[in-house]
């Protein structure tokens, strides 16, 4: 079977359009199209749905981009072990975060990553979101909870802490706050309800009974800078909350919640040099930062 044809298959999966898939290969849209039309040819049966939208693959074409995706990883794996990318590593890896923890806390970090190896790239995709690494949405995962199924490589990588926070402004003109009954008077910041990806997130429930919050929204980064002037309390992590001197943690003693990162790889990548490299360095960086992780700074208290 024709490899390009594959190749254009995979790159039709990925970006959904003839142009997208074009650009990725860096080919003509007719070279693309003319590719899938061979494959299909090829194997006798239809592949792919053309519509106003876009492409779509038909379930003969989803089996065959599985094995497709594959060879693929299997290709990387072998390419990488026969160049001994072991000294020095290249090419792209992309790595899919939660919001806070991709752009706050390791985006900062990787400059040693790509110091030590000018050749590497590195592709960072901090959105509050679940990353299909069979489609090929991301290299590397951080995620908040272990999958439940697929050929993946995971292992827990840290935990952090989090607990409740108002700016100082906001807390001189509200009613003390002495008891976790007390927050129910108040007015909180927090996700919202139907577009919480992950059951971690929804902490409410965890903090009191009956609260609901008056400001939500999917980024984490809205709700600290909601907090931050004003409108409210925020459940934040602990690491965010310390670069802001002017939030206050509220209740310490009685609200502390923790949850864990795990780091997700597929199965026929994690003897790639490049992403290994990559997953062990952010889990090093981790646990370099258990203190920041786990305990809030002495300005928010």
């Amino acid at each position: 079977m024709n490899w390009d044809y594959l190749r254009a298959l995979i790159a039709v999966a990925r970006g959904g359009t003839l142009s997208a898939a074009a650009k990725m290969l860096g080919v003509k849209h007719s070279t693309v199209s003319r590719h899938l039309a061979g494959l299909e040819a090829e194997i006798r049966t239809r592949l792919v749905v053309r519509a106003p939208g876009g492409l779509t693959l038909t379930d003969a074409g989803l089996r065959l981009l599985e094995a497709a995706e594959a060879m693929e990883l299997q290709a990387q794996t072998a390419q990488d072990e026969i160049s001994g990318r072991d000294v020095s590593i290249s090419g792209t890896v992309r790595i899919g975060a939660p919001d806070a923890f991709g752009a706050y806390f390791l985006s900062p970090r990787l400059t040693r990553l790509l110091d030590q190896n000018p050749a590497l790239k590195v592709q960072l995709v901090a959105t509050p979101r679940s990353f299909n690494l069979t489609k090929r949405e991301a290299d590397i995962a951080i995620a908040l909870t272990m999958p439940e199924r697929g050929r993946l490589v995971t292992r827990k990588m840290a935990t952090y802490g989090l607990g409740v926070f108002a700016s100082a402004a906001y807390l001189a003109g509200k009613p003390a706050i002495r008891s976790v009954d007390d927050l129910r008077r108040h007015r909180f910041i927090s996700y919202i309800d139907d577009l919480i990806f992950t059951r971690e997130l929804d902490y409410l429930g965890e903090v009191a009974t009956g609260i609901d919050a008056a400001f939500q929204s999917s980024n984490l980064f809205a709700q600290m800078h909601a907090a931050r002037a004003g409108l409210g309390v925020c459940i934040l992590p602990y690491f965010l909350a310390s670069g802001c001197p002017d939030l206050k943690l509220v209740l310490p003693d009685a609200v502390r919640l923790v949850r864990s990162w795990w780091i997700i790889v597929h199965e026929e990548q994690k003897n790639i040099a490049r992403v290994r490299i990559t997953a062990d360095f952010i889990t090093q960086e981790l646990a370099n930062e258990a203190t920041l992780l786990m305990q809030p700074a002495a300005h928010n208290l």
